[in-house]
């Protein structure tokens, strides 16, 4: 079963950049977090159309 919900650390090494870079974007909203318990919790599907919509913008 696909993880739901990814830490700041997994999306990270998820999309190949710093953990500090993943922060900044949860800063700035460019990608939407939750707060579970007293950790922020990236959904996969945020993190997929995050992806998305870079290749979009980089391809046009």
């Amino acid at each position: 079963m696909e993880r739901l919900l990814l830490t700041p650390e997994e999306a990270a090494e998820v999309l190949a950049v710093g953990r500090s870079t993943v922060y900044d974007l949860m800063r700035m909203r460019l990608l939407p977090s939750v707060k579970v318990g007293r950790g922020r919790r990236i959904p996969a599907v945020v993190l997929r159309e995050f992806v998305d919509r870079l290749v979009a913008e980089q391809a046009s």
